[in-house]
């Protein structure tokens, strides 16, 4: 129950900083052209509002309504400042805003006045058009308005990779450090890799560690991934379509491939057998009983087909081996702490400027968001469909801990998503609004509002089926499969 609380806090906030970044991108570019925003609400407010600040009165509602008269009620109304009047010129301010917090946290919107959106229908538009409202404004600047959003949350997504890599910088360890080379998952082994094969090349070109998206690339259909086998061969493995449908079908919980890792000993528990036999810090283990044991993928489940047993153990101290019998406990434990792969193998790290880290903020964006666009041709498949997700899955991105630097990698993830499926020429989304723009640009004629209406009833209706499906996807998964 924590770690799911803990998911579900860290997702809201995600969603928070992104919904409040992309209704500010449509806003500040509504505010650049003199266009009046009615509100300005980050999540959704059916029925009441969790908030509600009017620059005007300097009033801040809380627990705000508005009854069946039509009437602002709230359960608690505070003054905080001065009022800030509409302008005497007539032009259009921040002070014209209502700005709110809703208690929905599904998204956010801001109710742009001449516009017709998911607030406002083509009898909203009846009377004439004045020049503080969105259709009265050329169509480039309705363009610029409605892709706000987009670019702000890619600028995002860019800006926190850019301080990702300032504040912790890359620290990996290369492909051609991981002696013991990869553990891969069944489909993978499928596919033609083999436990401990060492990754050396996608296409031609050598594998770097510190892109991103490895792991997504190498399993595309038609790539050929050069690998170096029993650390003498050199084998190529080109990838069939199946590869990616099978591994998606897992979910995103599943992970393809990691690194084999030595069982090295870190650290002993007092009172188990690993201290009992007289086993130190530093010792490798690389045989129980008759199995060898060259990395914890053979290990651990040596260790817990022989509960409460007592077995010779092989290790290798200050490069020589010996052997000693250690008794494993009922529970399959020798009570020792492993050394992490980041302390056996060989560490890159790379330290960034300023000036060099906004490259590299960029290059990780574009890439993030060239894999996820790659990854959407999936999603017509049967697999992909069955695995798409609402709100569970995206809370089960977050680790079950507080970590700032995997929160800031997926929400600039998140980000990077976000940006490019408003971009979809979907009406309802901000791609839709934009699509009607480039042809109103090309054919020089407006769309009546009543077409937007329509257009835009259709798009929110299969949105919203999208999401009783995605997240019914996440309740299935959850309760039943």
């Amino acid at each position: 129950m924590e770690s799911f609380l803990m998911k579900a806090l860290q997702l809201i906030v995600a969603l928070l900083i992104l919904v409040t970044i992309h209704e500010f991108g449509h806003y500040i570019f509504a505010r650049i052209f003199g266009i009046k925003v009615n509100r300005f609400y980050l999540f959704f407010n059916p029925g009441f509002s969790i908030l509600k600040y009017r620059p005007d009165e300097g009033t801040l509602q809380v627990i705000g309504w508005t009854d069946k008269d039509g009437k602002d009620k709230a359960w608690k109304t505070f003054k905080v400042g001065k009022k800030y009047p509409p302008r005497k010129d007539g032009k259009q301010s921040w002070r014209d805003t209502l700005y709110g917090l809703g208690w929905l946290p599904l998204g956010g919107y801001c109710a742009i006045a001449g516009m017709v959106d998911e607030t406002t229908s083509q009898k909203d538009l009846e009377s004439e058009p004045q020049p503080w409202e969105f259709r009265s404004k050329a169509v480039h600047k309705r363009f610029m308005v409605m892709v706000g959003g987009v670019l702000f949350n890619f600028s995002l997504a860019i800006i926190i990779y850019t301080g990702i890599a300032i504040h912790w910088g890359d620290r990996v360890v290369p492909f051609n450090a991981m002696t013991e080379g990869m553990d891969f998952g069944q489909e993978m082994q499928d596919a033609g890799f083999r436990n401990g094969d060492r990754l050396l090349s996608l296409d031609g070109k050598p594998l770097d560690a510190k892109d991103y998206s490895v792991a997504w690339d190498i399993i595309q259909p038609g790539a050929t991934v050069g690998v170096l086998r029993d650390n003498r061969d050199t084998v190529n493995i080109v990838i069939s379509e199946k590869l990616l449908t099978s591994i998606v079908a897992k979910g995103n919980d599943y992970q393809s491939m990691k690194i084999r890792t030595p069982v090295v000993i870190a650290n002993l528990q007092n009172g188990e057998g690993a201290i009992a036999a007289g086993l130190q810090k530093s010792d490798r283990i690389i045989k129980v009983g008759n199995d060898t044991t060259p990395t914890s993928t053979e290990f651990m489940p040596v260790l817990a087909a022989n509960k409460s047993k007592s077995l010779p153990f092989v290790i290798v101290r200050d490069g020589k081996e010996q052997t000693v019998d250690v008794a494993i406990n009922d529970a399959g434990k020798i009570g020792i702490i492993m050394l992490h792969s980041y302390e056996i193998f060989d560490v890159e790290e790379v330290h960034y400027s300023l000036l060099s880290a906004i490259p590299r903020g960029w290059e990780i964006g574009t890439d993030r968001l060239t894999s996820y666009v790659s990854s959407l041709k999936v999603m017509f498949t049967k697999e992909g469909a069955n695995n798409i997700g609402g709100f569970g899955t995206l809370g089960s991105l977050f680790p079950e801990t507080w970590n700032w630097l995997e929160f800031w990698q997926i929400t600039a993830f998140l980000s990077v998503i976000l940006a490019f499926m408003n971009i979809i020429p979907i009406p309802g989304l901000d791609g839709g609004y934009i699509l009607f723009l480039l042809i109103e640009l090309v054919t020089r004629r407006k769309p009546s509002d009543k077409v937007l209406e329509y257009a835009n009833m259709i798009g929110m209706a299969f949105i919203f089926m999208l999401l009783i499906y995605a997240n019914g996807n996440d309740i299935y998964r959850l309760f039943i499969k």
